[in-house]
Formats: C-alpha cells, structure tokens, sequence
C-alpha cells in the first residue's frame, strides 16, 4: 500500500523551449531535446506523518530528445534544512515513487530519466510572484535562475499569457514568461529569455488535486 501524499506549493520553472512549450500542447520540442530547472516552495504538505511546510526543493532535467523519448538525466536538490525524514520525503515525492503511474508531473520526469544523480541537500533561495511573474531561484555555486513578465517588442510592456490546463498532471492555471538560468555541476544549462512559467500547484500520490 503506497504512502498518501500531497504538497501545496509555488513554482517556478524554466525550460529551453520557446514560450510556448511543446510539452503543454502535445508538440514537440522547437530546439528537438528537452532541458529545465525548476523550484518549489512548499506551503502546505506531507507524506505520511512528514510534515514539509515551509521547505523547497529544486530540480533540474536534460533530455537528448523529446521527453517521452526518455533517456534523461534528472538532479534532485533538497532543501538542506530538512530533516532525515523529510530528505527522504521529499526525494521520493520529486523522483515519482509512491505515486500512481503518470499522476504528476514527477513520476514522469523521474520516469523518462533513467539516469539519475544522487540527490544533494544545499541551501535554496527562493522567491516566486505568480501574478507578477517574477521569480528568482539560487543554489549558491550551482543555480542561478530568474523570471520576469515577457516583453512587447515595440513598446517595451508587459505582457501577460496564461496557460489554462483542466487535465494537467502539474497545474491547473500557469502564468508565462520569460526565464534565465545558467546551471553547473552535474547537469549545465545555460537558458536565455525562454519558456518561464509560474505556478500554484496541488499535487498528491494520485495526481492532481485542484
């Protein structure tokens, strides 16, 4: 019997995809390989008896291909202010185990990575304004990422896309933007002004809860 589940949590992820991303419409990627990093900050959750408020998590992805092509690298980053059973929570959660088979965006992942990093427990920064779309996540030494509202063009305003996402298995509403990130250590990526997206998510162990 698997261990029930949820997290209430703000993220924030960036990808190398145009702004649109493929993956949210059932295209493929526009650059053919998929790479993202992503943070969380926990409001509410807990995994059994485990009590996660108020930890983050982060994580970041590199696909040769198309994500359901598999063959990914996953590196998991848990906050180090976590004790041994929310360490342990946590990676579970992130890496899809006690989870119903595709019900959240992390089994998939986890799924489609069949090469994963051994997780690290580091300090997270983290700050995520949805409606503002700004965000800025820092693992010092390993992360540095950002998000800002996208830019018209001609006049230099803000510019405000959602994605509306009924059957999502990560969100319900997520709010576009523009998103920089440079990783390094196991995984590197260097992103410039792609795909950013912000979010409220309510995940649990059979899938999403609102």
């Amino acid at each position: 019997m698997s261990v029930e589940w949820a997290v209430q949590a703000t993220e924030f992820a960036n990808c190398n995809c145009a702004y649109g991303c493929g993956c949210q419409f059932n295209a493929l990627p526009d650059k053919g390989f998929c790479e993202a990093v992503a943070g969380y900050q926990i409001t509410q959750g807990h995994f059994g008896d485990v009590q996660l408020d108020g930890l983050r998590a982060a994580a970041v992805w590199h696909w040769p291909g198309p994500v359901h092509e598999g063959n990914g690298t996953m590196q998991l980053i848990i906050d180090e202010r976590a004790d041994d059973r929310q360490r342990d929570a946590l990676v579970k959660i992130l890496s899809g185990e006690e989870t119903d088979e595709m019900a959240t965006v992390w089994w998939v992942f986890s799924a489609m990575s069949p090469n994963k990093h051994p997780p690290l427990f580091k300090p997270i920064n983290l700050e995520v304004d949805v409606d503002a779309r700004r965000a800025r996540l820092e693992v010092p030494g390993m992360v540095q990422s950002s998000g800002e509202p996208i830019k018209n063009p001609v006049t230099g305003a803000e510019h405000r896309v959602r994605i509306d996402f009924p059957e999502s298995f990560e969100f319900r509403l997520a709010e576009i933007g523009s998103g920089t990130s440079k990783t390094t250590g196991a995984i590197e990526l260097d992103l410039k002004a792609t795909y950013g997206q912000f979010a409220h998510i309510h995940l649990g162990n059979k899938g999403r809860l609102n």
